[in-house]
């Protein structure tokens, strides 16, 4: 199963975004994919943070564009939210304590917890940031 990191959802909500067009293309090929895809229940959240913050783009979204655009994401017939299961400490204490994690690093840990313990096969992220995680497969669809 191929799980959407914040940053793709963010692109692919903000038209504004320099990404995007490839942003709109890749979650749109997985919605209406014949295979299940996940989001991390954190990542949304985290989508509604970015995109309603006052400064983080002119205009920010309104709270009732951010929630259209998560009830048009929980639309996908095929879309399987991802949270922590029983294992989540386990996990995230094993990535954390043979990684370097410091800080708000802590988050893209959890995520990357969250994506294991649910057996996801790639996360889709134009954050470098996951390569942190050799436990976890990343890819970037925005790139060629």
């Amino acid at each position: 199963m191929i799980a959407i990191d914040t940053n793709i959802i963010v692109y692919a909500h903000r038209r504004d975004s320099a990404f995007y067009r490839n942003a709109r293309t890749s979650l749109d090929a997985l919605a209406s994919g014949a295979e299940p895809w996940a989001i991390p229940w954190p990542c949304l959240h985290e989508f509604y943070a970015v995109v309603t913050k006052p400064g983080a783009y002119v205009p920010p979204s309104t709270a009732s564009e951010a929630l259209d655009q998560i009830a048009a994401l929980l639309e996908s017939p095929l879309l399987v939210l991802l949270t922590e299961t029983e294992r989540h400490w386990q996990v995230l204490h094993d990535i954390v304590s043979t990684t370097p994690v410091r800080g708000v690093k802590i988050h893209d840990a959890k995520i990357a917890a969250i994506c294991l313990q649910h057996d996801v096969h790639e996360l889709w992220s134009a954050d470098r940031d996951f390569s942190r995680f050799p436990q976890l497969r990343t890819r970037n669809p925005l790139t060629g």
